[in-house]
């Protein structure tokens, strides 16, 4: 049995890897494209694995078109262990096709609902005002507002939404999670179903999306979703740039029923150099950066460790992608 690695992870996962029973091959990609089975150097048609860890040091690599081109080509590629949450990458529908098991992995999610909370306790607090004051050399005192008592509405209650509920409701907000199973959580305080969130967002402080893209998902929040909103409420997308239409996010801010985003994911990414949220005093954006925690790396790498063994002992594995979603484009 093959698998095909990075070598940052091997690096990080080799002694693991060496106390494993039985016999895995491994074929390790290094940063120059090289794929090395011990000391042979194998091309992506001789590569051939079972098992692949497609996690960021992959996906990120300069030479991950190799990579993703080993992986694809094997006739006897079983199982694909993703470092992402989401799906919706073309490349993981092909994996399925070819009959490959895909596991997706939430070891994201801390850093990203540090993120949210950091993006949001920025946008109360008047960050912007305070650094253009500092920035100006002006001893100016800025009244902010607080988290306590503000209502969070957070779309989309999977480990990054669960972790955002968590950090606000510990700051003293009301967070009511939405998702298609509304029973209810120990993070929330309350539950509702998608079909109940047009209520819900006239009395939100803060709205947070956290959801996959899907067809059904696309451009949910649109002009009645803005125009539903609190006036000047916060609104941070750390799903996917689909689910946003832009231009009625930027119309939104122009009207003040949005009084600030923070957006990490965007339809067109890199997002181009004419973009107007580049320069919107009331947008805070970064460039899909949310997960990457300091963290995330050994998150991951336990997961599939912990899956890797279930694999070999015929185990069943966490976080399996339902085929169904893969092939539609989302999670």
């Amino acid at each position: 049995m093959r698998l095909l690695i990075h070598e940052k992870a091997h690096t990080r996962l080799r002694d693991a890897l060496d106390a494993l029973p039985g016999a895995l091959q491994r074929v390790v990609m290094g940063e120059d494209g090289r794929l090395m089975l011990g000391e042979a150097e194998l091309t992506a048609d001789e590569a051939q694995p079972d098992i692949v860890y497609a996690n960021a040091d992959a996906f990120f690599s300069p030479k991950a078109p190799i990579f993703l081109t080993a992986a694809l080509k094997s006739p006897g590629l079983a199982w694909v262990q993703s470092g992402a949450a989401g799906v919706d990458h073309a490349i993981f529908g092909q994996f399925v096709q070819k009959g490959a098991v895909l596991t997706t992995s939430h070891g994201q999610a801390v850093g990203m609902a540090d993120y949210v909370l950091w993006g949001v306790l920025d946008a109360l607090q008047d960050g912007p005002g305070r650094r253009a004051a500092q920035a100006a050399g002006e001893w100016k005192r800025l009244v902010f507002r607080e988290v306590e008592g503000t209502r969070w509405v957070v779309v989309g209650f999977g480990a990054i939404g669960q972790g955002v509920a968590r950090r606000a409701r510990a700051f003293g907000a009301q967070v009511t999670g939405v998702r298609r199973n509304a029973a209810a959580h120990p993070d929330a305080d309350a539950m509702a179903t998608p079909d109940e969130l047009p209520g819900l967002l006239p009395q939100a402080d803060v709205v947070v999306l956290s959801v996959p893209a899907t067809p059904q998902t696309r451009h949910m929040a649109d002009a009645g979703f803005f125009g539903a909103l609190k006036p000047g409420a916060i609104f941070v997308n750390v799903g996917r740039g689909a689910l946003v239409d832009e231009p009625a996010l930027l119309a939104a801010l122009e009207s003040g029923a949005v009084g600030q985003a923070v957006l990490d994911v965007f339809e067109v990414e890199p997002l181009p150099a004419q973009s107007p949220f580049w320069a919107h005093p009331r947008v805070t954006l970064t460039p899909h950066s949310s997960g990457m925690s300091v963290g995330n790396a050994a998150r991951n790498d336990a997961l599939f460790l912990d899956n890797l063994r279930r694999y070999l002992g015929g185990e069943a594995l966490r976080n399996v992608a339902d085929p169904k979603d893969v092939l539609a484009g989302g999670g």
